[in-house]
């Protein structure tokens, strides 16, 4: 039996009802049973400032970093916001990557799925958010990339998943789940 790893999901979009949020729902509900997804919330992080990180720093950073650690792998789902990543989510990366020298992103593996009612899925920010990965050391999975255009019909009115969506989620998750296995830490 293969081991079962903890995923830590970063949804770039803060609002409650977004679509980024119930993509990952829905990842989280497709996962293989060697996945574990629990989503790291990071609305109440404060803006990355280096004067309020210290000795003592905010406790949103202490719980939010702990929560990277900790886990075994990490899976974004992100909007785009003018062709790149939303700020809270830019600001999650810059909070994980600090102390200098100490990222609680370092080679964890990774993947991106951008999710936008726009045609082209979010590419932008998921290449953006790639460049960030590659200097916080993150093997980020190449393949299959995942852009969910048109996603604001991959749902209906009570929030269930759209069939035409749910192989390509499917897909997606599955060959997340080799990626992890084949690049998780030693």
């Amino acid at each position: 039996m293969s081991n079962v790893f903890t995923i830590a999901v970063v949804v770039g979009s803060l609002r409650k009802d977004s679509i980024n949020r119930k993509v990952a729902q829905a990842l989280i509900s497709l996962a293989p049973a060697n996945l574990k997804l629990n989503i790291v919330e990071i609305g109440d992080l404060p803006l990355y400032n280096e004067d309020i990180d210290g000795a003592t720093p905010p406790a949103a950073y202490s719980t939010f970093r702990q929560q990277v650690s900790s886990s075994d792998a990490v899976l974004f789902v992100t909007p785009e916001y003018n062709r790149s990543v939303p700020a809270p989510l830019k600001n999650a990366i810059d909070v994980g990557s600090r102390p200098y020298g100490k990222s609680a992103w370092s080679g964890k593996p990774g993947a991106i799925i951008s999710v936008s009612p726009g045609a082209i899925g979010g590419f932008g920010a998921n290449h953006h958010l790639r460049q960030s990965l590659v200097f916080l050391n993150v093997p980020c999975m190449q393949q299959p990339e995942a852009y969910l255009g048109g996603a604001g019909t991959a749902f209906d009115e009570s929030g269930k998943l759209s069939e035409s969506v749910k192989p390509f989620l499917q897909s997606f998750i599955n060959a997340y789940a080799q990626w992890v296995e084949q690049h998780k830490k030693v």
